[in-house]
């Protein structure tokens, strides 16, 4: 049976003055830079990994995050001048990751996002007036097609040949994931969707309708370039801001299993190990992680891992699920230790409403020094429920 935590010197609900719901901080600076490069359900907010980060961590420390998601610990500790590496299954969020973290040519990258983007709006014009647009490469313009369903069922026609020219063209540019990023998060936004419900559709949407975020009667999206010329442009001045920003520690994104990676086979990995985790692993039965971004796995057909996910919300909360889930979770971390230093730190964000970590902590050789709670108050999703994480401290015995 799960152990209850109940030593409440060691429960708080804050760190050093810091209201650990963050709701003063404003939309704006939880989005900063290149966290708002493309949209990620279920990352936590990187004043939350900044205020653990300087707390408990110095410079030139190596932080690991088995579950990096969109890379929000990666990017958080560049930034404080701690090493970094991050694990994830999904090879879409590794491309997230990398393409926040990655150092540019800033010349150049404007250079290829405009001179898409310019290519893209002369389609598009064509498309809307059926005349003989300019050549490229002694190519007359002409529509495009796909095999995918899902792109041929989510989107308008004007909208999906957009998206297929600027696919088309990327292959012609040295930046191609930062061009595949831009275009990831135009296509998500230019879908047959509702204003209000960009997280979660169910169905795409063809008919006018009214409209909760407007309050207005609203018409279905029916092209993507306004998305592509928006988010090109914004693309730029995040990865500049960043520029601005980061040190010169090392970051290292890891596509694998985080229950059986082993660092030793990974080009670079030179046999040192990292003084602890700030993680947030999934939550069992909320989240498909692989489904949130499908239209980018049409899109670039990427390999789809969503059998290797954890507690899926496809799998539900039901006895046996939680339990694999906990198994999961722990065989996570026992793989972990072989790469932790004695006496390493480990921060695990989790809503553990199950009161499973406490079992998990004692699996993997774990002593609880604190708990952390905080209630998240700004979330993407349009219910009001009251949702509140957990902080969990926990140190590596031996």
């Amino acid at each position: 049976m799960p152990t209850t935590f109940e030593n409440t010197n060691k429960v708080a609900t804050s760190i050093n003055g810091t209201n650990l719901s963050f709701v003063n901080v404003r939309e704006y600076e939880r989005t900063k830079h290149v966290h708002r490069l493309h949209p990620y359900l279920g990352k936590f907010i990187p004043q939350l990994v900044e205020v653990f980060l300087k707390e408990y961590f110095k410079k030139g420390d190596y932080v690991l995050d088995p579950f990096m998601g969109s890379g929000t610990t990666l990017v958080e500790a560049n930034m404080l001048g701690m090493h970094s590496a991050g694990i994830e299954i999904s090879n879409f969020n590794c491309l997230i990751a990398e393409i926040k973290t990655k150092k540019y040519d800033l010349e150049l990258a404007e250079k290829e996002v405009k001179e898409i983007l310019i290519k893209t709006t002369e389609y598009s014009n064509w498309l809307n007036h059926g005349k003989i647009a300019p050549t490229y490469l002694d190519r007359k313009y002409k529509r495009l097609k796909t095999e995918s369903e899902y792109l041929n069922t989510w989107f308008s026609d004007k909208a999906l040949q957009e998206i297929l020219f600027y696919k088309k063209e990327i292959k012609n540019y040295k930046n191609q994931d930062l061009l595949k990023i831009i275009l990831s998060r135009a296509t998500r936004s230019a879908r047959l969707i509702t204003h209000f419900d960009l997280a979660r559709p169910t169905k795409p949407i063809r008919e006018k309708y009214f409209c909760i975020k407007h309050r207005r009667e609203c018409q279905p999206i029916d092209e993507a370039m306004k998305f592509i010329n928006r988010y090109g442009w914004d693309t730029l001045r995040r990865i500049k801001e960043f520029d601005n920003s980061r040190t010169e520690a090392k970051i290292k994104v890891v596509q694998g299993d985080s229950r059986n990676i082993d660092f030793k086979q990974i080009k670079g990995y030179k046999g040192g190990k990292f003084d602890g985790i700030f993680t947030s692993p999934p939550y069992v039965g909320l989240i498909d992680y692989h489904d949130q971004h499908k239209y980018a796995y049409e899109l670039f057909v990427y390999k789809d891992n969503s059998d290797k996910e954890i507690g899926p919300a496809s799998n539900g909360r039901s006895i046996s699920a939680k339990e694999a889930y906990k198994k999961d979770i722990i065989s996570v971390f026992q793989n972990m230790n072989r790469f932790l230093k004695p006496k390493a730190k480990i921060f695990v964000v989790v809503n553990d409403r199950d009161n499973i970590y406490p079992e998990i902590a004692q699996e993997c050789n774990y002593q609880i020094e604190k708990i952390f709670h905080r209630p998240v108050l700004m979330r993407t999703e349009r219910d009001n429920a009251k949702f509140s994480e957990s902080i969990y401290y926990f140190v590596k015995k031996g």
